[in-house]
């Protein structure tokens, strides 16, 4: 039994998996042609970025709240209903993105009040109302991709990323540096790249399930079905808890960022060479956890308790797989990271300060992802909020504040404080989820 979860976990979430590896490229990518158009540009990346991430991870917990309702579904045979389930969650993800939208809005409207070095404005705003306007494809596309992976077609999402991303890279490449009769825009000119690409996805999205018969059975439901009070707010109910814990995550690295700027511009350039660095482990136990959420939904459709708790396990184990396999080459390259994203030796060598807090933490992120995606599996979501709440706000984010300006360790004072706060994050979901397994749901 143990085998089969293995491999059905790995079918599963190889294919997420890939797809991120193509959104750890872009990253990459992006961080690499900026830092090495301009260190003012990549600091200034550094910061709307964070920003951006804090807004795109909460929207993204968000659609989360669909994966349950979908794999619960799709695991009782009710495909029509899950299909009517996916126009619930566009409409919610569309009023989802007018709020953000308006929050992101007020946000750029007081960026010059936030302490950043003041050369890097010019940089920061233009860049910040192109991705604006690319948010509210990000909550259409997640509607999408959540309603694909929570019925097992994990290979779509993983074929429209890889080819959304190779096409921004591609438009990076030109509108950065102005290439083929294009202006040299340089960070905005990511910023541009960064918005056809999201268009262009969600755009494969529509023509794949409007326009061929792969989802036949489930555009009878999205089309007879209506958007109501009970399934919008049941996905209301599962997404907003998700958001509001995935935000919170998120918000203890944004808004340390916002700290890593009050100590300069090498800072903040060095703190986004290690976001970048860190997105390839997350996304790569994002990809695994993903895949744990939708195979336990699918048996906690069935009320099979036992296979719930063994497929948690299971993805643990993979899990810690993919830490060894992304933190040995990490380390054994931490003296040469820093220079390929530029060419400034003061980042360079800062870089390498930040390798060792970076690998503390892996142990915490991988515990947590997996078991926040467990406790999604099983809609078990409420609980998640408070844990965070204690895990970044109470321990993370002033343990960042101490260690960097009251002892004086600086940006590798910030970033010692992450370990804190996702281990003990980690365990709090781990021990939620053995209680409500034990109890039997």
């Amino acid at each position: 039994m143990k085998q089969s979860h293995y491999r059905a976990l790995l079918e599963l979430g190889l294919p997420i998996v890939v797809g991120q590896i193509g959104v750890i490229i872009l990253g990459f990518a992006d961080t690499l042609m900026v830092g090495h158009h301009s260190s003012n540009e990549l600091a200034a990346a550094s910061f709307v970025n964070n920003m951006f991430t804090l807004a795109i991870i909460f929207s993204t917990g968000f659609s989360y709240g669909l994966t349950p309702v979908v794999g619960s579904l799709f695991g009782q045979g009710k495909k029509e209903e899950a299909g009517n389930a996916l126009k619930n969650s566009l409409a919610a993800n569309t009023l989802l993105a007018v709020i953000v939208c308006m929050v992101m809005f007020a946000l750029y409207q007081n960026i010059g009040r936030l302490g950043q070095p003041e050369e890097l404005l010019p940089f920061m705003r233009p860049y910040y109302l192109v991705l604006l306007v690319s948010l509210p494809f990000v909550l259409w596309f997640n509607g999408f991709k959540q309603f694909t992976d929570g019925i097992t077609d994990t290979k779509v999402s993983m074929w429209i990323l890889l080819g959304g991303n190779l096409l921004n890279i591609v438009g990076n490449y030109i509108l950065i540096y102005g290439k083929l009769g294009m202006p040299e825009m340089g960070l905005t000119g990511a910023g541009v790249s960064t918005l056809v690409s999201r268009i262009l996805m969600v755009l494969a999205y529509l023509a794949l399930f409007f326009g061929t018969s792969r989802y036949d059975v489930f555009k009878r439901g999205f089309h007879r079905g209506k958007v109501n009070r009970k399934d919008f707010m049941l996905l209301n109910k599962l997404g907003l808890p998700i958001a509001g814990q995935m935000g919170m995550e998120t918000a203890s690295f944004s808004l340390s960022a916002i700290m890593v700027g009050w100590l300069g511009s090498t800072e903040l350039a060095a703190h986004q060479v290690m976001i970048a660095v860190s997105q390839v482990c997350f996304m790569m136990y994002y990809g695994m956890g993903a895949a744990v959420s939708v195979r336990i939904s699918n048996f906690y459709g069935q009320k099979d308790i036992t296979s719930v708790k063994q497929i948690a396990n299971n993805g643990f184990h993979l899990m810690l797989c993919l830490l060894v396999l992304t933190c040995i080459p990490i380390f054994c390259l931490r003296h040469y990271i820093g220079g390929w994203f530029t060419d400034d030796a003061a980042v360079s060598v800062m870089v390498v300060q930040l390798i060792i807090p970076f690998l503390i933490y892996q142990f915490g992120d991988g515990l947590q992802i997996n078991f926040a995606n467990a406790l999604r599996g099983i809609a078990d979501v409420r609980p998640m909020m408070w844990c965070s709440f204690i895990a970044y706000f109470i321990i993370s984010l002033p343990a960042g504040y101490l260690f960097a300006f009251v002892c004086g360790w600086g940006i590798t004072g910030i970033w010692m404080a992450f370990p804190f706060g996702l281990t003990s994050a980690g365990i709090m979901y781990y021990l939620r989820f053995r209680y409500k397994t034990k109890k039997g749901v």
